[in-house]
């Protein structure tokens, strides 16, 4: 596990975001399938947990490795990017219920779109703020 984690701390800053995303956006959906098909929940419901489920691999994963180099963590560190998610996942809401109820494309392939738009603020805002160590730019 050593070796893969220092293989990806390896690759350049934006990957490393796309990989960590990835991994959130595949649990966020997983969630969001499983409780629609299993638990009978409405998609935009499951969307709600799904997010809160997400948020702690999105979290952890660019705590250790997206954004490791700056060495901030921690409760304001969580916070922030806490602020930051909850900020792209309004855009999210918004976005998905635009696809189900406007459009009205498939939950699950909408879901999938919106993660990707709303992935590019994300990063750049998690980057600019949530992850930024005061007085002190990041090389990435």
């Amino acid at each position: 596990m050593q070796a893969l984690i220092k293989r990806l701390r390896g690759l350049p800053q934006g990957l490393q975001f796309i990989f960590v995303g990835g991994c959130a956006a595949a649990v966020h959906l997983a969630v969001v399938g499983l409780l629609v098909q299993f638990a009978g929940m409405q998609p935009l419901q499951a969307n709600v947990l799904a997010f809160l489920v997400a948020f702690v691999v999105s979290y952890n994963g660019h705590v250790l490795l997206t954004f490791s180099r700056a060495g901030v963590h921690g409760r304001a560190a969580l916070l922030r990017y806490f602020t930051v998610a909850c900020a792209a996942f309004a855009a999210n809401e918004l976005l998905y219920w635009l696809a189900l109820d406007q459009l009205r494309w498939h939950y699950f392939w909408s879901q999938a779109l919106v993660l990707v738009l709303v992935a590019l603020g994300t990063f750049v805002s998690a980057k600019l703020w949530a992850f930024s160590a005061p007085g002190r730019k990041e090389a990435g």
